[in-house]
């Protein structure tokens, strides 16, 4: 597939890095010589310096046989121009991320009126996944299938859990709950267990249910999974404000500390039953006089990833039940968890895989699709939702008689409102939401799953 990357920011680069593994032919372009250079050369792509929103830069790119184009610059306005022209020029498909507060109720009526294929919020997006864990601060991660009627949760073994010892072909029997460990990491290591796994205290288990017997799951095992009553943030950007907004509407309090006046000013205005505080989040005596040890949760969300990161290390034994670190910059993820976090939030890495998820669905418009992709645990395993096409040629046929490829789990199927834990009897039915995870990459259509 043919595909124009406009702006080599963060995302830019996230998009480029899986792009161009996926057997895509990408290029591109971007108005700072240096940036192209070093994005073009890194991951052997073509590279145009130039405005995105001209013809003729687009023209050099190759517009006229482009499939999609792809505007991430850090201007709204470039990237929905960048669109329009894109649209005019060759009628391919276009996405737009779109930031601004301002735009965000316009959001469908920008994507329909300009023939967008889709928008994009990076910080909408990033809040929505904060807000997800506060509700459920037990778990590291939490994503969402079949339009959140299934949940994937991540969490760390307690080092006194009575999961310990335990086969998980046992699990069910022994908690009477339809729940599936799905993936595993131990150590270094990444694994999709079988029957035989055994579980030990550390261990980071991927769990994947309904909303409500994720819940009961945790009770059973003994780990606490109320929502936050309370949380503080550091930092008023736009992350901060959407989460508030979200935050608020679940009934969960909210204190912002923020260091720019003007700032504080306007979250003041848009945000008035939340508690706006003009100060220094990395301010140890105010975090004390803002009594931080009686606070549920706090999300660090300053535009400075070492600031966060160490503002969630002090926070880590001090806050009651969850600690949430934002990072835009730093790729050190070794590094970066051996610090032991609670829960990392990388808005860029967010876009790059909703985005991955349209493009993915592109390249197959005719068979199941992909509907739903999160790159987990580094990007070394995928978690793919397909919708089976009632053309399939996947139905009726027993999984057990299915040659699947090696680390690869078929780990739950959504059907008319239920979630179904297949067997080996179980087949697909036209409808049906294909849960699957792998740490194979690049699955675009369900028949990816098989051996060829």
């Amino acid at each position: 597939m043919q595909i124009i990357i406009v702006g080599c920011g963060k995302v830019g680069r996230a998009l480029t890095a899986q792009l161009s593994r996926e057997d895509n032919n990408v290029t591109v372009v971007d108005i700072n010589a240096d940036m192209v250079r070093n994005v073009s050369t890194i991951y052997d792509v073509m590279g145009i310096v130039g405005n995105g929103t001209s013809y003729h830069v687009l023209a050099d790119a190759d517009i006229e046989h482009t499939d999609i184009l792809i505007a991430v610059t850090h201007s709204d306005e470039v990237n929905l121009l960048c669109c329009v022209v894109a649209k005019k020029a060759a009628n391919c498909h276009t996405i737009a991320r779109i930031r601004n507060p301002v735009y965000s109720a316009e959001r469908e009526f920008i994507r329909r009126e300009l023939g967008l294929s889709m928008t994009i919020n990076p910080e909408y997006a990033a809040a929505q996944e904060i807000a997800r864990l506060l509700r459920f601060p037990s778990a590291i991660d939490i994503d969402s299938f079949s339009k959140g009627r299934i949940e994937m949760l991540r969490f760390k073994v307690p080092e006194s859990s009575s999961l310990i010892g335990h086969a998980l072909k046992n699990l069910p029997q022994q908690l009477q709950l339809d729940v599936l460990v799905c993936a595993a990491e131990r150590k270094e290591e990444v694994v999709i267990p079988d029957g035989d796994f055994s579980i030990q205290a550390g261990d980071i288990l991927s769990i994947i249910a309904i909303p409500g017997n994720a819940s009961v799951f945790f009770h059973r095992i003994g780990i606490h999974t109320n929502q936050v009553k309370n949380a503080l943030i550091i930092g008023g950007g736009e992350i901060t404000y959407y989460l508030t907004v979200i935050l608020l509407s679940m009934g969960i309090q909210v204190k912002i500390i923020e260091k720019n006046r003007m700032r504080c000013e306007e979250l003041s205005e848009l945000l008035p039953k939340a508690t706006i505080i003009y100060g220094d989040g990395s301010d140890q005596d105010l975090l004390n006089e803002e009594h931080l040890e009686q606070m549920d949760a706090l999300v660090a969300s300053t535009d400075i990833d070492e600031e966060n990161i160490i503002l969630s290390l002090y926070a880590k034994g001090k806050v009651k039940s969850k600690v949430v670190t934002k990072l835009n910059h730093l790729d050190f993820n070794d590094v970066i968890h051996s610090l032991n976090l609670d829960s990392l939030i990388y808005p860029k890495n967010i876009t790059a895989e909703y985005i991955l998820q349209y493009v993915r669905a592109m390249r197959n418009s005719v068979g199941s699709n992909v509907e739903t992709l999160y790159k987990l645990m580094d990007g070394r395993v995928e978690a793919l939702e397909f919708i089976i096409n009632p053309l399939s040629k996947m139905t009726g046929i027993k999984f057990q008689d299915m040659r699947l490829k090696k680390n690869l789990l078929i780990a739950g199927i959504g059907r008319k409102g239920k979630f179904i834990i297949p067997g080996g009897q179980d087949e697909f039915q036209p409808g049906d939401s294909v849960i699957v995870v792998t740490t194979n990459s690049g699955f675009q259509d369900i028949h990816d799953i098989l051996e060829k």
